[in-house]
């Protein structure tokens, strides 16, 4: 009987022991998994400050890599446009759409932006069609009046022949030759050798990701958030 008891206590005794422990156990675990957690919470929110600006212009990137996706004709006639938010049909535009289609993907205006800048800076714009005032079915659809309001408003980047130089989302312009403007955008896509991105922009044939960066000569860099 005694040896019975004495069992009973023991097992008693071990029960409570391994019963403090497994608790003892779940506590610890459950307190460094809060603190992982929290460090982990904090890191990301410090990275997302840290990167917020980085990730833009990689969304902007892949916004007009998405542009590539859609037939589109080539047409610079002149249309009369909504304002703001207005566009050609979807399945018309020039170089110039592939950029403002692009950042409206980011909930920004070109349209709006550009038509309000020239509002109240209209001598700082190129007076190369003889307009005496902006015209917001027109104004933000021509590459010298983007490429003024990214020098205005914009960060202006060094053009440079190292292609290590221009990252996605990056806003570039060309002189094609006999005063001919073009515009496209650094996209996330390198070529085959993993060094140059491509570029996607609209020559003539519809939005295209290809690797012409170096194509023509470079008159603008740019970045605009």
């Amino acid at each position: 009987m005694k040896k019975i008891l004495a069992i009973i206590i023991i097992l008693a005794i071990v029960s409570i022991y391994f019963t403090f422990n497994a608790n003892s156990t779940k506590e610890k675990r459950k307190k460094f998994v809060d603190a992982f957690q929290t460090e982990y919470t904090l890191k990301s929110s410090e990275s997302s400050l840290d990167n917020g600006s980085k990730d833009f212009f990689t969304h902007l990137a892949k916004a007009a890599e998405e542009r590539t996706y859609n037939f589109v004709i080539y047409d610079p006639s002149y249309i009369k446009l909504d304002y703001p938010g207005g566009d050609v049909p979807l399945n018309k535009g020039v170089c110039t759409d592939v950029i403002i289609r692009s950042y409206r993907k980011l909930g920004i205006d070109l349209q709006v932006k550009v038509h309000e800048d020239m509002k109240s800076n209209f001598n700082a714009y190129p007076k190369i069609w003889g307009l005496k005032k902006p015209d917001p079915n027109i104004d933000h659809r021509r590459v010298p009046n983007l490429m003024t309001f990214f020098k205005r408003h914009g960060t202006v980047l060094p053009i440079t022949n190292n292609c290590e130089s221009y990252k996605p989302g990056d806003i570039i312009t060309w002189d094609l030759g006999q005063g001919i403007t073009h515009i496209g955008i650094v996209s996330t896509k390198r070529r085959t050798d993993g060094k140059q991105y491509k570029i996607v922009h609209n020559i003539g044939a519809g939005p295209k990701l290809e690797d012409v960066l170096f194509n023509w000569k470079i008159t603008g860099h740019f970045r605009y958030n």
